[in-house]
């Protein structure tokens, strides 16, 4: 297993896949999203990841934060069908890596992320930006606790528990995590400076669970980054001994009825923000949605 102490900080995640893809030609209009092309186009998603490795990531997440077994059998695969695709996101981002690494036996490691996202990302109807779910704690749990169990046999090297809005999931992850192999990183989705998407305390969020066995880091991510610099000041105080993880979105706006974006993104704007955020303690940052390759590379550079 890794040592996350023997890691290089600060570490650069990759970006959003979904708008790589697209960029491709990729069609996502589907209920199971980027993930639906671990069926369809599974080579399309080691392209992806090929791009954020080529623009400076050193740790790049999974194609699994929308796929469940549900999903999948939702779409007619039977479920052991559906397991091997959650096994094949990881094996899909280790053939990314095997690729990248070919002619660079001198490369700095590149880590591989298990992307868990809420059970939002499964509903696929915009629930993860407001984190109301109609489900039984009991039911919540065994979702999640079925998809860790899978990815955890994987060598994907941590479990990232990405999008999280609410505090009620946020404290059934928690003890989800404490019983974890891998190590793990768990970061909120916000509507503010000081608010998750459910509307809860982000500082509350953050001393229920900064505590947490195998949670190695903790922080923000698909938040818009105008919030970034106020949410670190109001959290870094609570953080204890855990690494400090923000990737937000671009600021665009998303559109769930038409699945669409509004709004623009300037890669030299991302760059200024963040080098604000790790002069304030951020350890491992990268992009979410709509942040792209040309967004990681200009991290490379500060």
């Amino acid at each position: 297993m890794i040592k996350v102490e023997n890691i290089k900080y600060p570490m650069i995640l990759d970006g959003g896949l979904s708008n790589v893809l697209e960029d491709f030609g990729c069609n996502l209009d589907h209920a199971l999203w980027s993930a639906n092309l671990i069926v369809q186009e599974p080579d399309m998603i080691v392209k992806a990841h090929l791009a954020y490795m080529r623009a400076g990531a050193k740790c790049i997440t999974t194609s699994s934060y929308q796929a469940t077994i549900e999903g999948f059998e939702r779409i007619g695969l039977t479920k052991s069908e559906s397991r091997a695709m959650m096994l094949r996101s990881v094996e899909l981002a280790k053939e990314a890596r095997s690729i990248f690494l070919q002619d660079r036996p001198h490369e700095e490691p590149i880590y591989l992320a298990a992307s868990i996202g809420p059970y939002g990302a499964f509903l696929a109807d915009g629930s993860e930006y407001k984190g109301l779910y109609d489900i039984s704690d009991e039911s919540l749990k065994a979702f999640h606790t079925e998809k860790v169990r899978i990815l955890e046999e994987t060598d994907a090297d941590f479990l990232a528990f990405e999008t999280i809005p609410s505090k009620r999931e946020i404290k059934i992850l928690a003890e989800i995590i404490s019983q974890c192999k891998k190590p793990c990183w768990l970061s909120f989705s916000c509507k503010n400076e000081s608010s998750l998407n459910d509307g809860n305390s982000i500082i509350e969020a953050v001393k229920s669970i900064d505590s947490t066995k195998n949670l190695f880091a903790l922080g923000i991510n698909c938040t818009a980054p105008i919030y970034v610099s106020g949410i670190i000041k109001n959290i870094l105080p609570f953080i204890h001994d855990k690494k400090l993880i923000v990737y937000p979105n671009s600021g665009e706006i998303y559109l769930p009825e038409t699945k669409s974006w509004e709004g623009l993104s300037d890669p030299g704007v991302f760059q200024k923000m963040a080098s604000e955020w790790l002069q304030s303690g951020v350890d491992i940052i990268g992009g979410c949605c709509r942040i792209g390759p040309e967004h990681i590379e200009r991290l490379t550079e500060l």
